[in-house]
């Protein structure tokens, strides 16, 4: 039998509260103790104040709630979500939950533009050779976006924090776990467009025509042969094609598109957690539990417990 990755059923956000809380002990600012990361803590709510940030910026939140306002927009988030800034412009930040009981945790985290060229240029590489890709027209900039800090991401923050604990460490293994963060934030940020440029892309791509029908259908059944056929393709060349335009298998992605939809309904908080099941395809309940805890790190049942007693709300 393989031996069990102790991480895997480990991590959550209370780890992330207590590594965070462990590295700030006095309220605002804190040094990360590495080049670019801040650690902050806040007893209180604070007052909105402006900043503005040079290079990409990673902003993750471990306990308590934050909005940030770039250009008129508001982007609210939790320890459910993280935010990346960039592009040289002010924003506007506020703390609105916070007490002496549950300090408001987070971190920012500058990111080497260099890093980041390298691991999006390997993204990129092999969509850039397909035709759907390359006819894409311009669409509009974004300076910042929300993403759902899943399971891959957290584990991923917390072995670069916990890395910087010694000095070994700190050259072998947090450089290596820093470019997986920027990697996992490039990958959700491709992914949090990919239904806007889909709709955006030349009527001929068989792929916006799969992508338009799977968010449209989630609570039907849908195997990669029923996409492909409604491709018109064979289920190999079309899960090539789909793979070279999104980055994902067509499972994969219906996963994804399935379980964000989930979340958001649970955030809703309209519905149980059977109903939320079978509304995004989910046939067995137990099913869709195991895959909501392996994504986001707690069940949903948990989730909608924590929203009900107010310890998170809804994004605005």
């Amino acid at each position: 039998m393989n031996a069990m990755n102790p991480l895997e059923f480990r991590i959550s956000s209370g780890d992330l509260v207590a590594e965070l809380k462990s590295r700030a002990p006095q309220p605002g600012t804190n040094d990360g103790l590495w080049p670019g990361l801040t650690i902050y803590r806040f007893d209180q709510p604070a007052e909105p104040q402006w900043e503005e940030v040079r290079e990409l910026h990673l902003c993750v939140i471990a306990q308590g709630r934050k909005c940030v306002t770039t250009n008129g927009n508001s982007c609210y988030y939790d320890p459910f979500t993280y935010l990346a800034i960039s592009n040289h412009i002010p924003f506007l930040t506020e703390i609105i939950e916070a007490t002496p009981a549950k300090p408001f945790l987070s971190f920012g985290l500058q990111l080497d533009p260099e890093l980041v060229r390298q691991v999006s240029s390997d993204i990129i590489l092999e969509r850039e050779t397909t035709a759907f890709t390359r006819s894409r027209p311009p669409t509009e900039a974004h300076h910042d976006f929300v993403s759902a800090l899943d399971r891959d991401m957290m584990d991923a923050i917390l072995r670069f924090l916990r890395a910087l604990s010694t000095g070994a460490d700190r050259r072998v293994l947090a450089p290596t776990y820093l470019k997986e963060i920027v990697y996992r934030a490039l990958q959700a940020e491709q992914y949090t467009r990919l239904v806007e440029r889909a709709a955006s892309e030349s009527a001929n791509n068989p792929v916006s025509a799969v992508i338009a029908y799977v968010q449209e259908h989630l609570a039907e059944p849908m195997s990669v042969s029923d996409l492909a056929e409604r491709a018109f393709m064979s289920p190999s060349t079309f899960s090539h094609l789909f793979r070279d335009v999104t980055g994902r298998s067509p499972y994969q992605f219906v996963k994804e598109i399935r379980l964000n939809k989930a979340r958001e309904l649970l955030i809703e908080n309209e519905y149980n957690v059977t109903e939320i099941s079978k509304a995004v395809g989910y046939r067995s309940t137990s099913h869709f539990i195991n895959e909501f805890r392996e994504r986001y790190g707690t069940t949903p049942r948990a989730c909608s417990d924590a929203l009900a007693r107010g310890d998170l709300r809804a994004r605005s």
